[in-house]
């Protein structure tokens, strides 16, 4: 009796741990973000990214790593300069700010690549 209580549990067990390792979403962000003017994200999923924005006229390839805290996105360049943003995700269009020293560039960039 003790013997099919411990193989039903067992069983229990095993289905419950293979039901919730399917669950698993990655985060929206994830992918490559572009828009027309050639600025583009991409957000790799161990939490680095690269970049190439530009801001009053200057163009800028950087990348580190980045941190979601709810709608704030905070990104460390590979220097350690550190920029936060609000962001907003609309079926697949990502919306930011971006910021180089005192200026700021509204992207809207559309999702090209998982």
């Amino acid at each position: 009796m003790k013997r099919n209580i411990f193989f039903v549990g067992l069983i229990l067990s095993l289905f419950v741990t293979v039901g919730f390792s399917g669950c698993y979403a990655p985060s929206p962000l994830y992918g490559t973000w572009a828009d027309n003017s050639g600025d583009t994200i991409t957000f790799m999923v161990d939490m680095t990214y690269t970049s190439k924005v530009t801001v009053d006229g200057v163009t800028k390839s950087q990348s580190g790593s980045y941190d979601v805290l709810m709608n704030i996105l905070v990104f460390t360049d590979d220097s350690g300069s550190v920029m936060e943003t609000e962001w907003d995700i609309r079926g697949n269009i990502l919306y930011l700010t971006w910021s180089v020293g005192s200026s700021n560039q509204m992207l809207t960039l559309y999702k090209i690549k998982n």
